[in-house]
């Protein structure tokens, strides 16, 4: 299989290896030059020129040492959300003459962890969902993963990334849908963040990311800074700003909230809230759906969080929400509470 060095339609789907969502580099054979657990870092890698350590240059990512020996280098990641992989991204940016030739990956479903024993074991029950490929150096290397690979496209847990024979990948991105037990969660009937996106919530289409990425919105835990967020531009025309949510579920929705936190100056004036019910449908037929008021057009204050609930004209079911901000600027978090729909 060969990478495609294009812009991967795969990578608008949930990162399930990085570090924000719990994803670990829990074994690696050899990290020498530098930790495994770069490869996890939700960040971009850097390179700073005259960074040096005691072993060497300084290289943001995994690096293993020159091997001498017969054989190759591995490095085993715990997703951080169970899932079905659709593609991987082995990016190797800034690494040039010291980047593997191929690579390969390999996958597990397992509830308990992976034991050093277990992370070196050859063949079962690991299995093969990337074989041998070639790598570019300074490069994003993305690998797609189709519906005809079958046995490849069930839940994984962990992957193994294998390079050949040696050297330095920056990140390793493992892009995939979100496996969530919904009808034991349907039963226990509790009220759930259905727009999280440990639960399978994915923000599928936004106006504008000028300053903050949208996924940020639905990403665990309070913001950490105002980068940390999803901020447009500032609007100098007529309109406002809006992103759409896909839950992770068709739920009933019992409580909304909109978290300003770090946004004091470049808030918000006001916000709404539309819902749908399309289940099946794609981000392009979305614009025809018949959209419903779920939250009136309401003011925002600046480093705060909203909630509403009582003020919820439609409760669902709903399978997508779009927020609307007036006229632009950043909201660190959105959540979506509420219950699973009924099957």
């Amino acid at each position: 299989m060969g990478a495609d060095h294009s812009t991967a339609g795969f990578t608008t789907l949930a990162d399930l290896a990085s570090a924000r969502v719990g994803g670990r580099a829990v074994a690696a054979n050899d990290d020498f030059f530098a930790p495994k657990t770069n490869l996890v870092n939700p960040a971009p890698a850097i390179f700073i020129p005259d960074k040096f350590t005691a072993r060497g240059k300084w290289m943001d990512g995994w690096e293993t040492r020159r091997r001498r020996t017969p054989g190759h280098d591995w490095c085993v990641v715990e997703l951080g959300m169970r899932g079905r992989i659709r593609g991987v991204d082995v990016d190797t940016s800034h690494f040039m003459g010291n980047h593997p030739s191929h690579c390969s990956l390999e996958a597990l479903d397992t509830p308990g962890p992976v034991t050093k024993a277990l992370a070196g074991l050859v063949g079962a029950p690991w299995t093969e969902i990337l074989p041998r490929s070639p790598l570019r150096g300074n490069s994003h290397n993305a690998f797609e993963f189709g519906d005809s690979l079958g046995e490849v496209l069930r839940p994984w847990t962990h992957v193994r990334l294998n390079i050949y024979p040696d050297g330095g990948v920056a990140r390793l991105r493992v892009h995939g849908e979100v496996v969530v037990d919904w009808p034991r969660i349907r039963r226990s009937g509790r009220s759930i963040d259905l727009a999280n996106i440990r639960l399978g919530g994915l923000v599928i289409a936004a106006s504008d990311m000028h300053f903050g990425a949208k996924d940020n919105m639905i990403m665990p835990g309070r913001a950490k800074n105002m980068g940390d967020g999803w901020e447009t531009r500032r609007r100098r025309g007529p309109g406002y700003d809006w992103a759409i949510v896909r839950l992770g579920t068709t739920g009933l929705l019992t409580r909304i909230e909109i978290d300003t936190n770090h946004f004091k100056g470049n808030y918000p004036d006001s916000a709404s809230i539309e819902g749908c019910f399309a289940p099946e449908a794609t981000p392009m037929a979305l614009g025809s759906a018949d959209w419903f008021d779920v939250l009136p057009h309401t003011k925002l204050q600046a480093h705060h969080r909203h909630y509403f609930s009582d003020e919820l004209r439609h409760k669902g079911p709903v399978s997508h929400v779009r927020l609307n901000i007036f006229p632009d600027g950043g909201i660190s978090r959105f959540r979506v509470h509420g219950t699973v729909a009924p099957a």
